[in-house]
């Protein structure tokens, strides 16, 4: 047995954040380990690399105990962790043989590593590029090569996905399926579900236990019958009969249907079946593992849907808002977004998908005025943006990838700080930061606690809840979910459909292709262009592939074809 864990735990004076952990690990073997955040995932990570010590049970790794024995084990594995250790002045080569040579990997030995390595993860190319100046997911690459350079038995993985696009995060996998053919066991904590359906088993941890086990598989049949959807046109009219109802465990709100979970239809309310029945259609669906994630660590949090009383409309829907027209940004001789047409309507949700460094996050703050076109034209509920782009602040909210909040201040400092921002004052700010609160569900946190100091979940609605104070007419989220669990991502986008049916236009990026089904279209950006944008049946008929192609195959397709093009054309 490679790895033994025996009822380990681990506790920070009278917090527990592990209990009773228990699990083995075998040659060859992939585990996934999953949770919310604050389940333990980062601390179950240091335990299993000798870096922390249990307080109660016993860890061990290779045979050694992970007490008595931690340097046997961390000459022997490969930890990589969410702050992955990479050495910004130094290149990628420089990075690769430092990392060698703490591990005693020298001559011809380290040179076949190291052509394999750099091969395999696409870097050949770039050994001389300083690593501070790689995108996200080279990093990623980088950082996942200095780990397994002395070819470990074991590989510990924290987050690996993280941040990092679609088309890097497929190559990444791709070299952790090839090292675990070569009998390479690996755990990886991950809030990506698509992740651990790679994996041939899945830990689920919840308040520091485990609180589900098993292969994605059974797993999964563990959910069967127990998950529906509800086809409708306005699936929004039907959002507040679902979510009241006590027998649904939770709700997703998309564009065209609601998802939902229960442990059987006889035990929806009367009442709710009715109006099922009257206005949608309604067919039971195969569970994901996403479905699986909230049935067992959502149980204790009740339904938690968003409250929807018949909110104010503040555009009427369909009303364009945002219109641009060969809109462009330059730094010097690099242009950063090129040519980009693209329309937003009210009440429409947009969603950007592209690799790192394609100009998504620069595009967003041309729209919002922080930034001024080199060319093209850009308005904003009317307003020409290039003219007087002071004019707009009124009228946009930003939610950035950070996050926008101040960590020293308190969730209540930070409110006042941006209600101050947007020219709130009297009773129209306390007016305002009550509603926002209620709405975000962030009423019943402590509000003299720091924003640094809080969930990621917490911050994050946090973070939507300061920029949606002044009531925006077109909302930027930019990457608002990354390394969120699936239970806190479907809470947030139940807040976005929430205002979108108000109204307010949002544009939103995200590396997780699954989030683009809460969207009514997606936009493909690559090094600056915006190569398509649609629905994902329209992105699929223009470019000629299968009706049911997934969205990464789809944003793959498009990316690739964008390469073939550029190459022909020199």
């Amino acid at each position: 047995m490679l790895l033994n864990a025996e009822k380990v735990g681990r506790s920070f004076g009278e917090t527990r954040a592990l209990e009773d952990v228990s699990f083995q690990l075998d040659n060859g073997q992939m585990l996934a380990v999953v949770g919310p955040d604050g389940a333990g995932k980062t601390t179950l990570m240091l335990m299993l690399t000798a870096i922390l010590d249990p307080t109660a049970g016993r860890c061990t790794v290779f045979g050694f105990d992970s007490v008595k024995q931690s340097a046997e084990i961390t000459d022997r594995i490969g930890y990589m962790s969410q702050n992955f250790s990479l050495y910004d002045r130094l290149t990628v080569e420089e990075n690769l043989a430092f990392s060698a040579g703490v591990r005693g990997i020298k001559g011809a030995e380290y040179q076949a590593r190291r052509a394999q390595l750099l091969e395999m993860a696409g870097l050949s190319a770039f050994a001389d590029r300083y690593a501070g100046k790689l995108s996200g997911g080279m990093r990623k690459k980088l950082s996942l090569c200095t780990n397994l350079i002395h070819q470990p038995e074991l590989l510990v993985l924290d987050e690996p996905g993280l941040g990092v696009d679609p088309l890097s995060r497929r190559e990444l996998w791709q070299i952790l399926a090839e090292f675990q053919r070569q009998g390479t066991a690996m755990v990886i904590a991950t809030s990506y579900m698509d992740e651990a359906e790679n994996c041939g088993h899945v830990l689920m941890l919840d308040q520091g236990k485990i609180v589900a086990e098993g292969s994605p598989i059974d797993l999964k049949k563990q959910c069967a019958d127990k998950v529906f959807e509800l086809s409708s046109a306005q699936p929004g009219s039907l959002y507040s009969t679902l979510s009241s109802d006590p027998a649904v465990n939770y709700l997703q709100w998309l564009p065209t249907r609601l998802r939902f979970q229960v442990d059987a239809l006889e035990r929806l309310a009367a009442a709710t079946q009715e109006q099922c029945r009257l206005q949608g259609e309604l067919t039971a669906v195969e569970p994901t593992l996403e479905d699986v994630f909230v049935h067992f660590t959502g149980a204790d949090q009740g339904n938690q849907m968003v409250p929807s009383p018949a909110p104010a409309r503040l555009l009427e829907i369909g009303k364009p808002v945002i219109s641009t027209h060969g809109l462009t940004a330059r730094f010097g001789g690099f242009t950063a977004v090129d040519t980009v047409s693209l329309n937003l309507h009210a009440g429409e949700i947009i969603a950007l998908v592209g690799p790192n460094g394609a100009g998504k996050t620069t595009l967003i703050r041309l729209l919002c005025g922080l930034l001024a076109p080199a060319a093209g034209e850009l308005e904003v509920a009317a307003v020409d943006v290039r003219r007087k782009p002071q004019a707009i602040r009124s009228y946009v909210g930003y939610m950035s990838q950070s996050f926008s909040l101040y960590s020293d201040l308190s969730a209540a400092e930070n409110m006042a700080f941006f209600a101050g921002a947007y020219r709130l004052g009297g009773k129209k700010k306390a007016a305002s930061i009550t509603a926002v609160s209620r709405m975000t569900g962030i009423d019943g946190i402590d509000q003299h606690q720091r924003a640094g100091s809080l969930s990621g979940a917490i911050r994050q609605r946090l973070a939507l809840a300061c920029a949606i104070l002044h009531e925006p007419k077109v909302l930027f989220l930019d990457e608002p979910t990354s390394g969120v669990d699936p239970l806190s991502r479907y809470h947030f986008w139940q807040l976005i459909q929430l205002l979108a049916s108000r109204g307010v236009a949002v544009l939103v990026t995200t590396h997780y292709l699954s989030e683009a089904a809460y969207c009514d279209r997606i936009g493909l950006m690559d090094r600056g262009r915006l190569l398509a944008c649609g629905t994902l049946q329209t992105l699929c008929q223009e470019a000629r592939l299968a009706e049911g192609t997934s969205l990464e195959d789809v944003f793959i397709h498009y990316v690739s074809r964008a390469a073939a093009e550029r190459e022909q054309a020199t």
